[in-house]
């Protein structure tokens, strides 16, 4: 007959409560005594309850010893190791059997927490989150999770109509990680953690580790099998190993995955059709990489990815992981490289993510002069606890290892270098030595990088830095962070100011323009013209320019000739390249339909020839961040607003490159160079080809024996106004 609570004996009352740490003391199988054995269940949708020796040993009804599913049957001694079944009716009559949770042994007993602790983990996505295993010939879903505050912990989902009460999960006391095997779940199943948090709370939270989650409102966990995709692209996987990017061209194409291009009725496109179109796009165009937007899962389309709520799984937005793998297999097989933004400055406070995992600020800072992020509403990592860096550490490894990313970039490096980071004062709270250093973080970012090198030899992490501090993309043992490339905001900043001057006004602004080979090699830069610079009523890159919209259209095709000649790789945010006349906006797609004017189809080719010339020449990426690879030639005709320089490489390969900040054409103009012979035009931004005006240098060019800018040679040329061009020697 069934008892009530005050009858029972703690244990099962506080099953019956869901607050027991260690459930498998009292559920599952135990030897008695007198020799028998007692197999506990708690299900409460049974009506009625058996437990069925698989040897063919017998069926042993169960006792019910509380309404709320709680059940106890008893079996002989040799029943002792036997194999069993739980088999139970519903109240609707429903035939139910399985494999019971609770007689299977410890799930992490190849989990060193002694490197977990430490924070050295770095293969931890191995052992938490779920996992498909088989234990004891039985197919399921081990789950575990860190949450060492909390007093209880189940698994819950659509496979136990998500009542907590049912798979409540054991306490590895050691490291505050628990776990429980649950057989018969496959991938594609819907799951939670139910937590009992540190102050008798109740909340339900999705799997930091998971490897698959629902998007938007929707915030379950869904189960994955993440090792059965088969790549194609070992052969690009061979290569990179080897590659030395810094020597190699880089031009990359950003891309916010679900507005680039929309399908019927405005629905993003999936992984699949983005394999499909996107790919042959940016070859056709020559980009040599493209650049992801988070992909981490996140549940606020307006943060563009930026709030990651699941770090270990790709967006459904778009498909399921393997679809993403398949796009990313896709671009290395038409050697494109991928690279992606990885936020780990910030998360957000949505109630289902990190935000008081165990109802203790466990992955953030409690004192919210430090934990929180007052300008984006979002908290911020603990860098200084071990098993926090552990997590975005090995985060990083597996998308490196288990998506084959070449790259990522970190974003809002800043805001965690500094403490007093868009703070005033007393708003934040100096390190141990008075200072304004983020000494914690710092220490994060140079683990992170040297685990990612060491690890993953030819990928590429790459720091969004905006500040002037020192050898971010130096090697940690010679003092620096550790990344390999740094954005270069400064370059940005400057030269999008002198281009949004009327050029009447540039001349006056010179210094602005040639700044930046002042620091050009103080670090691996990359030069960006990204997503930010054309949102938030910054205007579009053509509306940036001044004049009417021939001088918009020229100035454009001038700036972009300009950068991709300027020492750095390269980086330019997606609709640049076909001079899309509105902002960015994440809501729909790029305007293509710009394309039929003519104008827009010529600025879009300019791109196309300019990463041709960039990745064909030698001269002009081999020395991207060496002193010798750039000189001017005259960096001081500021009443002209002209620029002239020489981009060269050790082999001998030489390119000149001649700016022109004017709508002025400059007629029999006299340029040094070094040798003898002919030269020819190898791009010139005002070509009819790209809808400008045609003037140039359509014949050879013949040096003559008079020394010009410090040549021992010199040609005369014509300098299109509002143009870069670009000659060499035959």
């Amino acid at each position: 007959m069934s008892l009530t609570a005050n009858s029972l004996d703690e244990n099962a009352t506080r099953i019956l409560e869901a607050r027991h740490h260690d459930p498998f003391s009292y559920l599952g199988p135990h030897r008695l005594n007198d020799g028998r054995l007692v197999v506990r269940a708690l299900q409460p949708q049974a009506h009625a309850l058996d437990i069925v020796l698989l040897d063919g040993g017998g069926t042993f009804s169960a006792e019910l010893l509380h309404p709320n599913g709680l059940y106890e049957a008893y079996l002989p001694a040799d029943a002792w190791g036997k194999a069993y079944e739980v088999h139970w009716q519903t109240h609707e009559g429903k035939h139910v059997q399985h494999r019971d949770a609770y007689s299977f042994g410890l799930c992490l007993g190849d989990l060193d927490m002694h490197l977990f602790r430490e924070g050295r983990h770095w293969r931890l996505f191995e052992h938490l989150g779920a996992h498909p295993k088989v234990k004891d010939g039985v197919s399921g879903m081990q789950f575990a999770v860190w949450a060492p505050n909390a007093k209880r912990v189940s698994v819950i989902g659509d496979f136990n109509c998500w009542d907590g009460r049912v798979h409540p999960m054991r306490l590895r006391m050691e490291g505050g990680i628990w776990e429980l095997f649950i057989p018969h779940i496959g991938p594609g199943a819907h799951y939670k953690f139910e937590i009992l948090g540190a102050h008798g709370q109740l909340f339900n939270k999705s799997d930091p580790f998971a490897f698959f989650a629902q998007n938007g409102p929707q915030t379950a966990s869904l189960t994955w099998d993440y090792h059965l995709y088969q790549w194609k692209d070992s052969d690009w996987m061979q290569r990179r190993s080897s590659q030395d990017p810094y020597h190699a061209p880089m031009s990359i194409y950003e891309v916010h995955l679900g507005s680039w291009k929309r399908g019927e009725n405005n629905r993003p496109l999936s992984y699949d059709e983005l394999a499909d179109q996107l790919i042959p796009y940016v070859k056709q165009l020559g980009f040599t990489h493209i650049e992801l937007m988070p992909v981490s899962e996140f549940p606020f389309d307006g943060s563009w990815g930026y709030q990651v709520g699941g770090y270990y799984a790709p967006t459904s937005r778009f498909g399921n992981p393997d679809q993403f793998r398949h796009f990313v297999d896709r671009c290395h097989q038409e050697n494109i490289g991928v690279i992606v933004d990885w936020v780990p400055a910030h998360f957000p406070k949505d109630a289902h993510g990190l935000a008081r995992f165990d109802g203790t600020a466990l992955y953030e800072h409690a004192d919210p002069r430090q934990g929180e992020h007052m300008d984006w509403g979002t908290l911020i990592f603990n860098y200084g606890r071990n098993e926090v860096r552990n997590f975005l550490i090995a985060n990083a490894l597996f998308w490196l290892e288990h998506y084959h990313i070449d790259g990522i970039r970190v974003d809002a490096v800043a805001s965690m270098l500094y403490l007093d980071y868009s703070r005033e004062q007393g708003q934040w709270v100096p390190n141990v030595h008075g200072g304004r250093e983020n000494l914690e973080a710092i220490a994060f970012m140079k683990e992170l990088n040297m685990q990612c090198y060491t690890q993953h030899p030819g990928v590429m992490m790459i720091a969004e830095e905006s500040t002037a501090w020192g050898g971010v993309s130096r090697p940690v043992a010679s003092g620096g962070l550790g990344f390999g490339f740094k954005w270069n905001m400064g370059w940005m900043n400057d030269t999008l100011k002198y281009m949004e001057k009327e050029p009447i006004h540039r001349k006056y602004h010179h210094g602005e323009a040639t700044f930046s080979m002042l620091y050009a090699y103080d670090e691996n830069f990359i030069l960006v013209l990204s997503h930010d610079e054309v949102v938030h009523g910054k205007h579009a890159l053509l509306d940036k320019m001044p004049g009417d919209r021939w001088q918009k259209f020229a100035n454009l095709r001038m700036f972009l000739g300009w950068m991709w000649m300027h020492p750095g790789k390269k980086l330019l945010f997606m609709g640049g390249e076909i001079g899309q006349w509105r902002e960015w906006s994440h809501e729909r797609q790029l305007d293509w339909e710009v394309l039929f004017g003519e104008e827009h189809r010529g600025l879009q080719k300019l791109v196309a020839d300019l990463n041709h010339l960039y990745t064909s020449r030698p001269a002009l990426h081999r020395r991207d961040h060496e002193n010798g690879g750039f000189r001017w030639l005259d960096a001081n005709d500021w009443e002209n607003s002209l620029f002239v320089f020489v981009r060269e490489e050790p082999t001998g390969d030489q390119c000149t490159v001649l700016v022109n900040a004017t709508p002025v054409p400059r007629q029999g103009y006299r340029l040094g160079v070094s040798q003898p012979g002919v030269y020819r035009e190898l791009l010139n931004t005002d070509s009819g080809l790209y809808s400008g005006a045609n003037l140039g240098n359509g014949a050879g060019l013949n040096a003559e024996p008079t020394p010009w800018q410090g040549q021992p040679y010199s040609v005369v040329v014509t300098v299109p106004p509002l143009a870069t061009v670009v000659i060499a020697r035959e």
